[in-house]
């Protein structure tokens, strides 16, 4: 696998954090990578949180990732990126702690065409 930090899509994941109005994560919090070379078949993108034990041994507080992994995320369009971004932020709890929220009942597809539908709206 190969990673590499991605300033177009922490840009653009930042500017979705501010239109969406998801107030409860911290922009300096947040960042997203591309990665290559996964063996994944499905997998799109998937979020990573800083948990509490690493939190308490690093003395600082919690930080989530968003992997992009290529294969996948870069041949979808534009719509599909964005809402593959906004279902990733989605799993990240109003407690902001660390860990994530599930699938059901917090994330979902009508959930995400929810929050899409107020970014085009706009």
């Amino acid at each position: 696998m190969k990673y590499s930090f991605s300033s177009e899509w922490t840009e653009k994941t930042h500017d979705l954090i501010e239109r969406l109005g998801f107030k409860h994560i911290p922009l300096e919090r947040v960042c997203c990578i591309k990665s290559s070379g996964t063996k994944t078949r499905r997998t799109i993108a998937r979020i990573h949180g800083l948990d509490k034990v690493m939190q308490l041994g690093m003395q600082t507080n919690a930080f989530y990732v968003i992997e992009l992994i290529a294969e996948k995320f870069d041949g979808q369009n534009e719509e599909e990126k964005i809402k593959t971004i906004i279902h990733e932020l989605l799993h990240v709890p109003n407690s902001f702690g660390g860990g994530f929220r599930h699938h059901n009942p917090f994330v979902n597809e009508k959930i995400v065409e929810k929050h899409y539908a107020m970014l085009t709206k706009k």
